[in-house]
């Protein structure tokens, strides 16, 4: 038995033994610089892996390329060979016309004089791949760091003499294309950029990168340069595709993977419900993931397995690090030494400590946040524990990928929380271990990005017609003409002109969609903590709330939007603080529609509008201490939302306004109608419903063809399947639940009929409404059985209480949920959809 559990409990849902690989090897190119093979192999490669060799020729030769493969596949080879072969080469040409009497470019056929930009998510992923290619000590290339934490008296060195500069999207944005001028010998030798994780860039982070990326070519071709770009990618579908609309350029893909990879046994486990303990409107509780994962990976440090287990929050991989200690002191008191935690906020010494120490065998196990699933290099671990699933299956396979030595076999745990869609993973296998990775989403062409995006490149230069293709043609004029109206820019003849002195990079936010921030500043010192999105403020800095920085925990006394200003002081409660939304929607334009005999599924633009009225205090255990109301502003959203109508006849019931609607569950959003909802964006999320037991719920003896729900029935099986389905989209669209809310209602005014909406949590859309769209069959049919997987009688927040419900889950109902998903799926499949 695991450590701390019963025998009696079987708490593994599925095992699955998935088959090692043989590597593949390919011969050195022709073209790589002797002097950089020679480094390479005094560092162990020995030769290339034929995926690693087929990037390669494809940089060098000039076309733009993505290599899309697995976690310890050697991604960081398939640019580093070309990027330090053109360096190391161009470095050799200039010594050369410095040694002739007179200075001369280099002739015909010798090699330029060239830089690189390599771009990563993260700062701890740029400074991993610095320091491995100043490991290698090619001659004549000089990488250096410009992000953050670059000292000011080293910029201009880096300016100056770097030839092969390692930054990341925001200082790119704002240190680098602000002041293009003070780059130009850089920009005008830049002969190729590296996009490292690139499936990271999605949502509106993505759409404001895929802007950044053709500011930057706007910007070299400026300067007579036309780079290459190579991407990098854990595995995930439609690479080049993709890889092209991030870049705006063409894109070859390479996916065959040719590394080495040992047998690895992956296995699904569902912590149990506890018969002691009750959440909210008495729902059982089940045992929470973290201190699940703390009893495996105790259990695999007394194995001498060296594991990494993946926790969601910084505070989670603390907590499961000292459970994991706990439980080994009683065991061995020693033991407790070689657990630690690992998460961003540590000093970059103390991260590179606890590397060496995992790696040299002297820690066992590490609890750590995503710190370790991008890049950094720590391979060839026993085991993998993931303590709920962590968004998206390229993150899946990219976490699980850290277990396993060449030809060795290893064990991967998924455990699943207290959550829909983990419900479904664990009891739906094939979900999670046989289903293609998703496509990453993004959308360039949403306004509330585009607008910021073309005022920074008009500031940067002038924007000539010619260039809006580039930005998305129709629609960047639409957006120019609206700036010009705002006096931001002037059109002339010959394009748009930027008409202020300051430039407005400072005021882009990437990572967000804008707007003043919000400073998080400790009481008792004035020291500032960090910022928070403003149309987050009210969701994660409200009074009250715990709010978590770099490993500490602090309690809200006041947030002051008028001020942008949030005092906090220092406090480590032992509970967390859920905050409660109600939400408004309605619809302002309908895209796309189709009519299914009964249900319509419909596209479209709406406002949404949401107040948090409250919050939770909640312990670990799940176990709601209690609710707290506040009077806080309500924020508006416009977005995009997919939504479904269920006619009354078809419910079963004349379900219309008396039905009242479902009740709310918070989101960002505006609006018009107060019903059933989910939060969104920064705010909040969906949850689902469940049906009795883990088969077809049938109850209410509704008739076939039909929901069958009395019309007290429909709010809470519409509030429920509300729920499910933002729980579920993100099997279908590579979105976390934060991104994304809903509202659900007997009736709206706007459609005349019971409607279930899910929306984008962010302004303008982030391209998960469309993905809803896209997969409504199967994402409505996955919403159903994560239901009915469920082993609770009425209900719980595996299934289809959510943890921010505006309404405190009431009214839910679990059997009616499923009445009325099998309703939908039925009209239509049964219509052709």
């Amino acid at each position: 038995m695991t450590a701390g559990i019963p025998s009696r409990e079987n708490p593994v849902t599925h095992v699955a033994d998935l088959p090692g690989r043989a590597a593949g090897y390919a011969e050195w190119p022709s073209w790589a610089d002797p002097a950089v093979i020679a480094a390479l192999r005094d560092c162990g490669v020995s030769a290339p892996w034929a995926h690693q060799a087929e990037a390669a020729s494809h940089a060098y030769e000039g076309r733009h390329v993505v290599i899309s493969t697995g976690t310890a596949s050697g991604k960081s080879l398939a640019y580093q060979l070309p990027v330090l072969s053109r360096l190391a080469a161009g470095e050799k040409a200039k010594a050369s016309v410095r040694g002739s009497r007179v200075a001369e470019p280099p002739a015909r056929g010798e090699a330029p004089v060239v830089t690189a930009l390599y771009l990563s998510p993260t700062k701890a992923l740029g400074a991993d791949q610095l320091r491995s290619v100043s490991s290698l000590d090619v001659p004549g290339v000089r990488a250096a760091s410009f992000d953050g934490d670059t000292p000011m008296a080293e910029r201009d060195w880096v300016r100056a003499h770097a030839n092969w500069v390692f930054t990341n999207p925001d200082m790119l944005h704002r240190g680098i294309l602000s002041a293009h001028g003070r780059w130009a010998t850089f920009f005008r030798r830049l002969s190729c950029v590296v996009v490292d994780e690139c499936h990271s860039y999605r949502g509106v982070f993505g759409s404001h990168v895929a802007l950044l990326l053709r500011r930057l070519r706007r910007v070299a071709e400026h300067y007579g340069a036309s780079p290459v770009f190579v991407l990098a990618s854990a595995t995930t579908a439609s690479p080049a595709s993709f890889a092209s609309r991030l870049t705006g350029v063409p894109c070859v893909a390479v996916t065959e993977d040719a590394s080495p990879r040992g047998a690895r046994t992956v296995a699904l486990w569902e912590p149990p419900l506890l018969e002691e303990l009750t959440g909210e409107n008495g729902a059982p509780v089940r045992r929470s993931a973290g201190a699940e994962t703390s009893r495996i990976l105790a259990d695999l440090v007394l194995e001498g397995a060296r594991s990494l287990a993946f926790i969601r929050s910084r505070r989670g991989a603390e907590l499961a690090a000292l459970g994991a200690r706990r439980i080994l002191s009683e065991v061995d008191p020693a033991l407790s030494e070689t657990v630690a935690a690992y998460r961003s906020g540590y000093l970059p010494e103390e991260r590179r400590a606890l590397e060496a120490a995992l790696l040299s065998g002297r820690l066992l196990g590490v609890a750590t946040t995503n710190a370790l699933e991008l890049g950094v290099d720590i391979a060839g671990l026993d085991a993998v524990v993931l303590a709920g699933y962590p968004g998206t299956l390229a993150s899946f396979w990219q976490q699980a990928g850290r277990a396993g030595r060449s030809g060795d076999s290893a064990l991967v745990v998924f455990v699943a929380r207290d959550d829909p869609l983990d419900t479904y993973l664990v009891h739906h296998p094939a979900a999670l271990l046989e289903r293609p990775v998703e496509t990453a989403v993004l959308d360039p062409a949403n306004p509330y990005v585009l607008a910021p995006q073309l005022a920074c490149a008009v500031a940067e230069l002038p924007l000539t017609t010619p260039e809006l293709e580039m930005f998305g043609g129709a629609a960047a004029q639409e957006v120019l003409a609206e700036l010009a109206e705002q006096k931001l820019l002037r059109r002339r003849s010959s394009g748009w002109y930027w008409t202020s002195r300051d430039r407005p990079h400072a005021e882009v936010g990437i990572r967000g969609t804008g707007g003043e921030q919000i400073a998080v500043v400790e009481s008792d010192s004035g020291r500032m903590l960090g910022t928070v999105d403003p149309g987050s403020a009210c969701f994660a800095v409200h009074p009250g709330a715990v709010y978590l920085h770099q490993g500490s925990s602090y309690v809200v006394d006041e947030l002051d939007l008028e001020t942008g200003l949030a005092l906090v002081h220092a406090e480590n409660p032992d509970w967390t603080t859920t905050p409660r939304e109600i939400v408004d929607i309605s619809v302002l334009s309908t895209q796309e529609k189709q009519d299914f005999g009964g249900v319509s599924v419909c596209l479209g633009e709406v406002a949404v509008t949401s107040q948090v009225v409250g919050y939770l205090r909640r312990r670990p255990s799940g176990e709601v201490l209690d609710h707290t109301p506040l009077d806080l502003p309500e924020q508006s959203l416009r977005t995009r939302a997919v939504w479904y109508t269920v006619s009354g006849e078809l419910l079963g019931s004349t379900a219309g306004g008396s039905a009242g609607s479902a009740g709310s569950d918070g989101e960002v959003g505006t609006g018009g109608h107060r019903v059933g909802t989910e939060s969104a964006g920064p705010v909040g999320t969906g949850e689902e419903t469940q049906a009795n037991g883990r088969g077809p719920v049938h109850e209410g003896g509704r008739a076939p063809g039909g929901a069958g729900l009395v019309p007290a029935r429909v709010p809470g099986a519409l509030h429920a399947a509300e729920h499910a389905a933002i729980g579920l989209l993100p099997l279908f669209a590579t979105c976390d639940r934060w991104d994304i809310g809903g509202v659900s209602t007997a009736w709206h005014e706007d459609t005349g009929e019971a409607t279930v909406f899910v929306h984008d949590g962010h302004p303008g859309g982030a391209g998960f409404a469309e993905r809803g769209y896209a997969a409504i069959v199967p994402w409505l049919a996955a919403t159903r059985e994560a239901i009915v997987s469920c082993e609770c009688p009425t209900g719980c927040p595996s299934c289809v209480q959510s943890p921010k419900c505006g309404n405190g889950n009431e009214p839910l109902d679990k059997a009616g949920a499923v009445a009325v998903l099998e309703t939908v799926l039925g009209a239509l499949r049964q219509h052709g959809s």
